[in-house]
């Protein structure tokens, strides 16, 4: 038998591209117009160098950390990302790699899988909500999730309904009716392990969202009919951001921030922790790099709230830099999506063995004994590097200087006909 195992995530990404149908690919692949915000996710890490010793090294290294309360063995936590069609599992097989390496859940409420299966499998799970229908049916929604277990709830807000691709979208099915299984079976057939897997689940690749069952006990919305619902509603407002934590009354993560103004207006809303994240490059696109927005966030509101970030993290040293520049954990979504293509939950396990990996050796080439001895003086940092969105007349003087002013390090322009070679999932993160 073949070794699964892999060295780094993208070798994991050209394993789900040999395994996966085009399509289930393509949605995965993500991107939103030019794809300029999806490939800044990544590129920006790479203008950052690290500033290594050369004796004096740490023999023990400490990498664990807590979020929101919650002790992991690792600064990674699992961003939630929409229906997993990529393996029979799904978020189960995801949530047991996380608990299996000693870390958090994060499950979308778009998910393939129910938070009942999910929290079962892993009991540190936040549990993730749009706004989206009525408050009735959020309200249902949170109670359901905290009935199953959930420790924590993600609130993503950052959604702007972009749509178009300039290297075309996938098409995928609302239904797996007959006609649409005859329209994708020449994909499968060229991709029989991904069917062989599902066939002996006794399961079809199934697009509903089980998370979002009305409370009458009516079926679940397939995912175009919960996008339509998620369309629905007028946007939130910071009294409703408020309002969904006051009925939640736990751990609270705003996720999608951006800005050093609305940072702070997320503390004033009472959030426990915020995730600096550009919804993994699939929203607006020309939105800069998460990385790049963290430092002013982080120095704005660090000693406040947690502040974590979510996009472009491929590797371990991707990790350190993110926490040498204020993060306190780091999300990831594509990264572990590959893995579970590539290999179900081993896959998502190896994929975490990798960041961990590359994270420890970061550490230890730093000179430092834990991941709580990272800093920006750990980093070379280049002077246009920052963008400090929203800082405003009251931010720190190199903030108000003009930085965010600055004009963006032109990503590189993605290939028409594989645009995204690193990225993934059409409602996901990271």
């Amino acid at each position: 038998m073949a070794n699964k195992w892999f060295e780094t995530v993208a070798v994991a990404q050209r394993r789900a591209k040999k395994r996966l149908p085009g399509s289930v690919y393509g949605a995965l692949i993500g991107g939103s117009e030019r794809g300029l915000t999806y490939r800044d996710n990544m590129d920006a890490f790479g203008e950052l160098q690290f500033s290594p010793h050369v004796a004096g090294h740490q023999a023990e290294r400490k990498l664990d950390t807590t979020v929101m309360g919650i002790p992991i063995s690792l600064p990674v936590l699992i961003s939630p990302t929409g229906v997993q069609a990529v393996h029979p599992e799904g978020e189960v097989a995801v949530a047991r790699a996380a608990a299996n390496r000693g870390t958090i859940m994060g499950l979308s409420s778009f998910a393939s899988k129910p938070v009942e299966d999910v929290a079962a499998a892993n009991p540190n799970t936040f549990f993730q909500v749009y706004w989206s229908g009525t408050r009735d049916a959020m309200l249902h929604r949170l109670e359901r999730a905290r009935a199953a277990g959930a420790k924590g709830l993600i609130a993503t807000l950052d959604w702007s309904f972009s749509n178009g691709r300039d290297w075309g979208s996938p098409w995928i099915p609302e239904k797996l009716t007959l006609q649409a299984a005859m329209r994708f079976g020449p994909q499968a057939i060229t991709k029989p392990t991904w069917l062989l897997d599902f066939l002996k689940a006794g399961q079809i690749p199934d697009l509903t969202t089980p998370n979002l069952a009305p409370a009458d006990g009516g079926p679940a919305p397939t995912f175009f009919g919960a996008y339509g619902e998620w369309m629905s509603p007028p946007p939130p407002t910071w009294e409703d951001v408020a309002w969904l934590r006051e009925q939640w009354g736990g751990p609270f993560m705003l996720k999608g921030v951006t800005r050093i103004d609305d940072a702070r207006r997320a503390v004033d809303a009472g959030v426990t922790a915020i995730s600096v994240s550009n919804h993994g490059g699939n929203n607006l696109d020309s939105t800069p790099a998460s990385i790049r927005m963290l430092p002013g966030i982080a120095e704005a509101v660090g000693d406040q709230v947690e502040v974590l970030l979510d996009g472009g993290i491929r590797r371990g040293g991707d990790v350190a830099k993110a926490l040498a520049l204020g993060a306190r954990a780091v999300m990831i979504g594509r990264a572990y999506l590959w893995g579970l293509a590539a290999n179900g939950q081993a896959g998502v396990e190896n994929v975490f063995d990798v960041l961990r990996g590359g994270l420890d050796s970061a550490v230890l080439g730093l000179g430092h004994s834990g991941i709580d001895e990272l800093s920006p003086a750990d980093l070379h940092i280049p002077a246009t590097f920052r963008r400090d969105l929203g800082a405003g007349a009251d931010a720190a003087p190199a903030q108000a200087a003009g930085r965010a002013a600055e004009p963006a390090a032109a990503p590189t322009k993605p290939d028409v006909a594989e645009p995204h070679p690193d990225e993934a999932v059409a409602l996901g993160n990271a």
